[in-house]
């Protein structure tokens, strides 16, 4: 009697309206909360780490690049678990990794954590990664595919076709990202993060053991064993070899965009998870938008607007005329579409569900090799940010209609198109080098214009507005432009640049969109300046160099020489503020960097004024950790790559450790001059968060009669009163008694309001 009546109760929970409702709201609470979980260990594991490099953007790339990798795996393991094993056994086998990941909770640095190389980074950020989070990531990877396996086996109304399913967890994996710097970040340190993951991590082996359950139980029901046969006994096919290259490329093309978009977004605002997960959370709405039947957004509308989008985004990338914030929208946007044309593209060319782990594992196999190509391959093979618009040019073949056969009439066409695109770019190429900079981009302005004119009247032929797209990025990559000018160098930490005045009396030096630095090269005769004047921010007149003479009449051992610490060489512009007899040190995290600054035919500050110059390579606060106390009569902190702020450098910790290495008469400057963040509370605050600091705040606007010289915003901090008496003395100079902000630790920061005081509502 007792078994009839179980029998009947699971009759009722798998075949009943009501009942097949509770087991799609369990499934469904289940992706939710995995993709919940699987998307906010990603920032945390990234922030901390992200101090050992130097705060660098890449640790985000190379970061999202390792997930992609074990995201791969885990749709692997979905995939043979759900093909080989049995479904009464999969659930176990499963619970039993999920225990094996719990006993390396909660995430975190190893312990035995070792100090990156200066160039191996790429390496040794993946060993991290996989040693801190690779196990518990690998395990709640597997979660979507192998859900929704177990959900086509329950005998459900919704089960002949679960691909719906894959927007619930996109949107449980939205949810994370957009909370995590909106309402985890800026009220819970990394340690109560990892600990809240910790308990989440339990309640989803819960939730997945009565999922487990419910997809065995129903095997009864339905009275079949194979999750095909369950919901239907048509044989189906497997998927041919260019129908699953199809799916890699509509999956590679949009994961390598997220990557090289995030990348140019964080490398000029900041290298901070708030800038991280807003594009990818906007990639992962995208799954919620279109995998689904109506999409939210009309396809045909994303197909018209992609290629002039995609144009537009390429010319403002590459136009001198353009900000950051108009190149960023422009590509922002761009992205955005790209990414829904090709996962739309996906959705429509969905298997049948009993290959559905099959079609996940190579969606996710598409996302390594964007991942990849954008993190890893393109630093190496290019020396400047060209895999954007070339990934824009490949997303026009995710397309309806761009990969079809070409009939001879086309082919016609687009050979003369090709055609005129290789003469067009030739006689650019002819103008640029007879002619100015301006000169060639204007001609290839008219270029692009004359590319959209064409892709608007080409409205109707797919493949001959993706040729037309190749063309202008071709004219972007070759005719000089912001991608290409000035030689560029590229390295983990960004792409750097030379660049000479039109009228060739400057030479600047750029990381990124920012300068760094400017030498003169001629005075106002026209004669050659042979000992070289420091500029920008480092002018004479400007608070870092009045800040060096404070701290050497402040020298208080006399049989010792100044010593001065220099946190960030640029291209040595401070080392001409030395004397041959004082003790300068500099401090700098990527190689490249200093391979500019000691070519004297680039830039020779360091070889006038410093010819033997002490560098050290390394992230800054774990080389000076291994000075001695009081190592330092000055110290400046100046480490910032393009204008991203490496948020360890400002943290109380870093500014105790600063002090600890200055003597009692010392000066610490921390430069904090930013066009998108308000810094200076910030340095502040950390500092007066110290006992016995003394703090002001420099506004520093260079004198009219100054050639070259740079606003700079600049925190003076010292341990004396009367060192501090003097800097008070200085125009623009605020002493600070109070903290306006929460100071930053190596636990909190909060982006999020350094960006709102620069571009909120009140500005």
């Amino acid at each position: 009697m007792q078994a009839i009546l179980a029998r009947q109760k699971l009759t009722g929970l798998f075949l009943t309206e009501r009942g097949q409702s509770g087991v799609l709201a369990v499934f469904t609470a289940t992706l939710f909360l995995s993709a919940l979980l699987l998307f906010s260990v990603q920032p945390l594991f990234a922030k901390l780490v992200l101090p050992q490099l130097g705060g660098s953007p890449s640790v985000w790339a190379i970061s999202t690049c390792f997930f992609q990798g074990i995201l791969f795996a885990g749709y692997c393991y979905a995939h043979i678990l759900n093909r080989y094993c049995p479904p009464v056994y999969a659930p176990i086998l499963h619970l039993a990794l999920l225990f094996a990941a719990y006993l390396l909770l909660p995430v975190g640095l190893p312990a035995n954590i070792t100090e990156p190389p200066s160039d191996g980074a790429y390496l040794w950020l993946t060993g991290v990664l996989a040693a801190g989070v690779g196990l518990p990531f690998f395990a709640v990877s597997a979660n979507a595919p192998l859900l929704q396996a177990w959900f086509s086996r329950t005998g459900n109304a919704h089960a002949k076709d679960p691909y719906f399913l894959y927007g619930a967890s996109n949107l449980g994996s939205l949810l994370a990202l957009l909370g995590y710097p909106t309402l985890i970040e800026p009220f819970f340190g990394l340690s109560v993060q990892a600990a809240l993951w910790t308990k989440a991590f339990l309640l989803l082996a819960a939730a997945l053991s009565a999922a487990g359950i419910l997809m065995v139980s129903a095997q009864e029901v339905v009275g079949q064993g194979d999750a095909a046969d369950a919901q239907s006994q048509e044989r189906v096919s497997a998927p041919s070899s260019a129908r699953i290259m199809m799916w890699v490329l509509f999956s590679a093309v949009p994961s390598g965009l997220l990557v090289a978009f995030t990348t140019h977004l964080s490398t000029d605002i900041a290298a901070a998870p708030f800038l991280w997960v807003v594009p990818l959370a906007m990639f992962l709405m995208t799954f919620v938008m279109v995998f689904r039947d109506p999409p939210l957004i009309r396809h045909d509308l994303l197909v018209r607007l992609q290629p002039l989008l995609v144009a537009v985004a390429i010319l403002t990338l590459s136009g001198p005329s353009f900000d950051t914030w108009q190149s960023s929208a422009a590509a922002f946007a761009c992205f955005i579409v790209t990414t829904l044309v090709a996962h739309r593209a996906l959705y429509e060319d969905r298997p049948h569900a009993s290959h559905l782990t099959a079609f996940y594992l190579w969606m996710s196999f598409g996302g390594v090799v964007g991942g990849i190509f954008s993190a890893v391959v393109a630093p190496q093979i290019f020396n400047s940010t060209y895999e954007f618009p070339l990934l824009l040019t490949l997303g026009m073949l995710c397309r309806p209609g761009t990969l079809g056969r070409v009939s001879p009439t086309q082919l016609r066409t687009l050979a003369c198109v090709a055609g005129v695109s290789v003469f067009a770019v030739v006689l650019g190429l002819a103008i640029g080098k007879g002619g100015s900079e301006q000169q060639a981009y204007t001609f290839g302005v008219s270029l692009v214009a004359i590319g959209l004119l064409s892709i608007v009247l080409a409205a109707k032929d797919a493949k001959l507005q993706a040729l037309l797209i190749g063309s202008i990025a071709l004219v972007v990559v070759v005719l000089p432009s912001t991608l290409n000018r000035g030689n560029p160098l590229r390295s983990f930490f960004g792409v750097l640049r030379v660049i000479d005045s039109d009228s060739g009396k400057v030479r600047r030096f750029l990381h990124g969109t920012t300068s760094h630095g400017a030498q003169r090269l001629v005075d106002a005769a026209g004669r050659k300046i042979e000992r070289p004047l420091p500029a920008t921010y480092y002018h004479a007149a400007s608070p870092m160099a009045l800040a060096v003479d404070i701290a050497r009449s402040a020298k208080t051992v006399a049989d010792k020489p100044f010593r001065a610490g220099i946190i960030g060489l640029g291209i040595g512009s401070m080392a001409c503020y030395s004397k041959p007899e004082e003790a300068w040190r500099f401090y700098e995290i990527d190689a490249a960097v200093l391979k500019i600054a000691a070519d004297p035919a680039k830039f020779n500050f360091l070889s006038a004024c410093r010819p033997n110059a002490d560098v050290v390579l390394g992230d800054a606060r774990l080389t000076i950790a291994k000075e001695g106390p009081q190592s330092f009569d000055y110290l400046q902190i100046d480490a910032f790559s393009s204008d991203a702020v490496p948020t360890h450098l400002l943290t109380v910790e870093a500014v105790r450790l600063y002090l600890d290495k200055l003597s009692d008469n010392g000066v610490l400057t921390m430069h904090v001059s930013n066009r998108h963040l308000d810094l200076a509370p910030v340095a502040a605050a950390a500092a007066l968060a110290v006992p016995g600091t003394h703090v002001t705040v420099v506004k520093s606007t260079p004198p009219a009669n100054v050639l070259d010289a740079s606003p700079s915003v600049i925190v003076v901090v010292t341990k004396a009163a009367a060192q501090m008496a003097l800097v008070s003395k200085w125009p623009d100079a605020r002493l600070q008694s109070d903290a306006s902000v929460a100071p930053w630790t190596d636990d909190y920061s909060d982006i999020v309001s350094a960006l709102w005081r620069v571009y909120g509502p009140d500005k």
